[in-house]
């Protein structure tokens, strides 16, 4: 963990949870409310993430202290700010950073321009990892819902976050004939038992932002909280870390809780939802999306080639967890933390000990990345690499 400072002011945290070969990557947020142990739990949800996928990546994060709402010129001082003081990281790649809550691709070109590193024109390319993450979270909601022997049309759900994950979420639920009841932005809630306007909700978020809340007409006005309270049979906490913790976990109404953020269960309100029969899926496993789809899409391999992918073996894999966790009396996390950490293992000696192959594909990337192999030729690898991938979790 590094904590970085401007002489006494405080900058935000770099936390590195595991490395493969030297190098680590996760995304880079800029909030006015970012902590140490906030990243200190999303790194190792980035171990998790990328042990689960066996991709070749260490986990990190890191979180500046900032005003995402500021104007581009002041957050874009606050980060090359943060960039200088973590200048030998980015140049020795030791952390390598992504896009995350309050920061786009622009913003990251940008501070790395500005301690000499140039970013390959392919990573220059806007990523659209929020429809990503939202394509597992969903499947996260039909796999759990068949599990239980229902199905997700008809299904009462509640949103958490209705932002870039939250909205493309609250869409498929929609087409998929689920009932979304309620959505939240960092403005409040909205909750109408009798179904929100999907179409409506999304006119207005797109034009107005989190102040869909308040001009949205029709529904009842309630607080973030009571979002997560609500009678409804599915929960996706799409928002931030800890959302569901000791003091409301007893509150919890939902029987299956699917989320797009990073750590929103504690660890001890899990165990209370488990005691409870309450299927909560691993955050790792439902959010997902955002690494496969942004690395598939990085390769050339259209959105809806990745929308079938995800459908077809993500999908399969969480039936396979499921059913595994529940014969072997354990808990889907307990289960998938185990299968993470035990891949990542094998991935960091795959590292240090490259075969041939591996040497090859690695090269193969590296033309690729700076525009020097066309995308047609490496599409098909990357559906090729990660169907083996993922066929090994079992």
């Amino acid at each position: 963990m590094c904590a970085v400072r401007r002489g006494e002011q405080p900058l935000g945290w770099v936390v590195i949870d595991s490395s493969v070969a030297g190098t680590s990557c996760g995304g880079l947020r800029l909030l006015p409310d970012v902590s140490e142990s906030e990243m200190r739990g999303l790194a190792r949800a980035m171990t998790l993430k990328y042990g689960l996928l066996g991709l070749p990546q260490g986990g990190a994060k890191a979180g500046v202290i900032g005003n995402p709402e500021a104007s581009r010129e002041s957050r874009r001082a606050t980060l090359a700010a943060f960039a200088e003081a973590i200048a030998p990281m980015l140049r020795q790649r030791v952390f390598m950073p992504h896009t995350d809550m309050g920061t786009d691709i622009g913003d990251i070109a940008f501070m790395l321009e500005g301690v000499g590193i140039q970013l390959p024109r392919r990573q220059r390319r806007r990523s659209d990892s929020g429809l990503y993450t939202a394509m597992t979270v969903f499947c996260g909601v039909q796999q759990a819902a068949a599990h239980l022997g229902r199905s997700a049309a008809g299904a009462s759900v509640a949103v958490e976050g209705f932002g870039k994950v939250g909205q493309p979420l609250v869409s498929m639920l929609s087409e998929c004939g689920a009932k979304v009841v309620a959505i939240s932005t960092s403005r409040g809630g909205l909750y109408d038992p009798r179904g929100l306007d999907v179409s409506r909700l999304l006119a207005l978020a797109k034009e107005f932002g989190s102040r869909v809340v308040d001009l949205y007409e029709g529904g009842t006005s309630i607080a973030c909280e009571e979002l997560l309270e609500l009678e409804v049979e599915i929960l996706c906490p799409c928002a931030r870390h800890d959302s569901i913790h000791s003091e409301n976990v007893k509150s919890i109404a939902a029987g299956i809780v699917s989320p797009g953020a990073n750590n929103p269960v504690t660890p001890t309100a899990e165990a209370v939802l488990a005691e409870r029969g309450v299927l909560c899926l691993p955050d790792f496993v439902t959010n997902s999306g955002g690494v496969i789809g942004g690395t598939m899409e990085f390769a050339s391999v259209k959105t809806p080639v990745i929308r079938h992918f995800i459908d077809r073996h993500i999908g399969a894999r969480m039936r396979w967890i499921l059913a595994e966790a529940e014969r072997r009396q354990t808990t889907p996390r307990e289960l998938a933390t185990a299968i993470a950490l035990a891949r990542s293992k094998d991935v960091q000696a795959g590292a240090e000990h490259p075969s041939l192959l591996g040497r090859v594909l690695a090269s193969t990337l590296g033309l690729y990345r700076h525009g020097w192999i066309p995308g047609r030729l490496v599409a098909p690898l990357s559906l090729r690499y990660f169907r083996s991938a993922l066929a090994k979790i079992s």
